[in-house]
């Protein structure tokens, strides 16, 4: 049976990226929850989080991730710190085949994108912030089902990987 391939890691670690390019290769749907969360709220995720703070976040983050999964098998990619929440990898591991994208929190931070976007990285040197969140996060990411690292890989290499594995697995 089928199961949501769901991609987490650090922010810059690839699940966007990747997730695409899995979900064109097998020809499934690909659910990006912090775009789903930006187009419903009409603001960027900084803004939802400056007005109503993570946790209020978190739940909306939460509710989507529950509707995600309510649907066909697709490939999704949550925000960075969704698996690290309490309970999340929990209440959706019997739909859903998870894949952490292993990186080195300097590769993260040089992927992270333009400052501003990521509010958890926000002021800070982003190398000394994304330590602090892979060693806050690391514990939930290493409950996946599969593990990849991807420093030293293509985002066409690991995503070859994902689904190599997902098919090995029996997942897809």
């Amino acid at each position: 049976m089928k199961k949501h391939i769901v991609l987490i890691g650090l922010p810059g670690s690839g699940k966007t990226t990747v997730g695409r390019l899995v979900a064109e290769r097998l020809q499934a749907g690909f659910v990006d929850l912090d775009s789903v969360l930006i187009r419903k709220e009409g603001k960027p995720i900084s803004m939802i989080f400056a007005e109503q703070g993570e946790g209020a976040f978190r739940e909306m983050e939460r509710k989507e991730m529950e509707s995600a999964v309510s649907r066909e098998p697709s490939v999704i990619a949550p925000g960075g710190g969704w698996a690290a929440q309490p309970g999340n990898l929990d209440a959706v591991r019997d739909r859903c085949w998870f894949v952490y994208l292993r990186t080195r929190p300097e590769t993260a931070a040089l992927r992270a994108g333009p400052e501003g976007t990521r509010p958890l990285l926000l002021g800070e040197d982003p190398v000394v912030r994304m330590r602090e969140l892979l060693s806050q996060r690391e514990a939930a990411y290493l409950k996946s089902d599969a593990h990849i690292d991807t420093d030293r890989k293509t985002a066409e290499q690991v995503a070859a990987e994902v689904i190599r594995l997902a098919r090995d697995r029996a997942a897809w």
